[in-house]
């Protein structure tokens, strides 16, 4: 929902880095796996309640996530670089939930595991329109950088990141915090299956 705002305001920011990488002769795969292995230590951080590491951990994997995109841009965008990237965001999202189920189980893993079905309804309503728009050479303006056909949603990119940092900074109250994400993965889940279907009948 608010992704186009924060990738305007970001862009400047991703751009410079990009360009710098770019002399360095580092490729855009090459920073979405170093940012996917950052990210990644995220779980053994939480599952020792190292929070304050875990929050610049996933800080670093999503500013790999907005440069790795725009080095691809300068470099050439290729469907497997978009591929790696969607793929290892899907991993690196539900390894941070992961990780706080393993901080606190008694506390959190039952948050945790209806978070997790929230981010596959999010995940699979997504991929799913993504194909068949592909399919049908559909297009949105919305969001022109992507490599794919970008539904949009109530719970994006920007309202994940602030949730996982909130659980980050407080993560005495992950579980409220899960809860409330899951009810808005689970209305966006909705209105994308809805309007997903509705876009897909109306094309001839």
């Amino acid at each position: 929902m608010l992704d186009r705002w924060t990738l305007t305001a970001v862009k400047p920011l991703l751009k410079r880095s990009a360009a710098i990488c770019n002399r360095l002769g580092l490729s855009a795969n090459q920073i979405t796996l170093a940012g996917f292995l950052v990210g990644m230590t995220s779980l053994p951080l939480l599952a020792l309640e190292l929070y304050s590491w875990a929050f610049i951990a996933i800080v670093l994997n999503r500013l790999a996530d907005g440069i790795d995109g725009e080095l691809a841009r300068l470099q050439g965008a290729t469907d497997a670089g978009a591929y790696l990237d969607i793929a290892l965001d899907f991993v690196f999202y539900a390894t941070v939930i992961a990780g706080f189920a393993l901080a606190d189980a008694g506390n959190n893993a039952l948050a945790a595991a209806f978070l997790l079905l929230g981010f596959m309804g999010t995940g699979c309503s997504f991929l799913a329109f993504a194909i068949m728009a592909e399919r049908r050479g559909l297009q949105k303006m919305n969001y022109p950088g992507k490599g794919f056909y970008y539904l949009g949603g109530i719970t994006e990119g920007t309202e994940t990141i602030a949730f996982l940092m909130l659980m980050c900074l407080f993560p005495g109250i992950f579980a409220p915090l899960a809860w409330v994400f899951f009810a808005l993965c689970a209305l966006t889940t909705m209105t994308r299956v809805v309007g997903g279907y509705h876009t897909l009948s109306q094309q001839k």
